[in-house]
Order: structure tokens, then sequence, then C-alpha cells
């Protein structure tokens, strides 16, 4: 009986220990999210936690770095799914002429905006933050850009939710590599 009483106990802490480490990871996501949320006005906390804990590996030993390669890896992912529901809705409904050309102006900035999301994350991989700063740069500057474009004749966007959430992501993304580039500055 003594064996299977370890055992039990032995299971008991572990259950401990695993419950434990979630809970320090979501108080990361957590504080990470609240930090993000003050300094930056265009980053709502409710998104930054939701978007975090929905990626399995964000509720095991995550770190800020890897909360920074999650969010970049959401960011590549909204990226090429945008891409495709556009060409989806503009392959199967009808449109004016001006949405139609939005739509299509959104499409060729999405295209272009996988390289740079591909590429920010294997710069973030390889510590070159300047370089993924870039490039995610280059992606927010797209969601917006496919916007303005609506906007300018105050046409309301199929994909405005999509454009906000890719903006949101890139606007995570960079201040967590701003976060993690003033901690090692202090190190």
């Amino acid at each position: 009986m003594k064996p299977f009483s370890s055992f039990i106990q032995f299971t008991i802490f572990l259950s401990f220990l695993i419950a434990a480490q979630g809970s320090i990871n979501q108080n990361l996501i957590d504080s990470t999210c609240r930090t993000i949320s003050v300094n930056d006005p265009n980053v709502d906390y409710n998104f930054c936690t939701t978007s975090l804990q929905g990626f399995p590996s964000a509720k095991q030993n995550a770190t800020l770095q890897k909360l920074g390669s999650i969010t970049i890896q959401l960011i590549e992912k909204n990226v090429t799914d945008t891409k495709y529901y556009i060409q989806h809705i503009i392959s199967n409904q009808k449109w004016d002429p001006y949405t139609k050309q939005c739509l299509s102006d959104c499409l060729e900035l999405f295209s272009d905006s996988a390289p740079s999301a591909k590429q920010a994350e294997t710069d973030y991989e390889n510590t070159r933050f300047d370089d993924a700063n870039v490039q995610i740069s280059l992606v927010m500057t797209a969601a917006t850009t496919c916007e303005d474009g609506f906007e300018e004749r105050s046409v309301v966007s199929d994909i405005k939710k999509r454009n906000g959430d890719v903006f949101q992501l890139s606007a995570m993304a960079l201040s967590m590599m701003n976060m993690i580039q003033n901690k090692n500055r202090l190190v």
C-alpha cells in the first residue's frame, strides 16, 4: 500500500505544480497585456489576453519572449486568413466598382504582408528585433491602408474587424519587442 500511497501523493503534488505553472503563465499574460494596453491605446486588454490565452503554448513555460513569438505567429495566421477571405468574397459576391477596387487593393496589401509576417517571425526568433519591428510595422501599415481605402468614401468595410485584429496584434508584438529590449538594456 505504501508505494501506491506515494504515487498518489506524487500525482497530487505534480498536479499542484502544473496548476501553479498555469497560474504563473496566466499572470504573465495578464501583466503583459495590462502593461501594453495601458501604454498603447491601440491595444484592448481583453483582446490581448483572449488572443494569447487561445494559443496552447502560451499556457506552458511562457516567457515574455515566447509571448512575442506567439503574437507574431498570430499575425502571420491572421494575415494569411484575411488574404484568403478577401479572395473568397471578391469572387463570390457582387460589389460596386469602388468596393471591389478597395477589396482588390486590400488583397494586394495582405498578399504583400504575408512574407513580411513570415520574415518578422524569422527575425524575431534570431533576436533581430529592429528588423522584426520593420516587418511588423509594414504589416500594421497594410491593415491601416486597407481600411483607409474604405473610409475614404465612407464605405462600410467587410473586413474592418480583420484589419483591426491584425493592427492590434501588430501593436502587441511591437510593444513586447520594446519591453524585451528595455529589459535587456537594464541587465
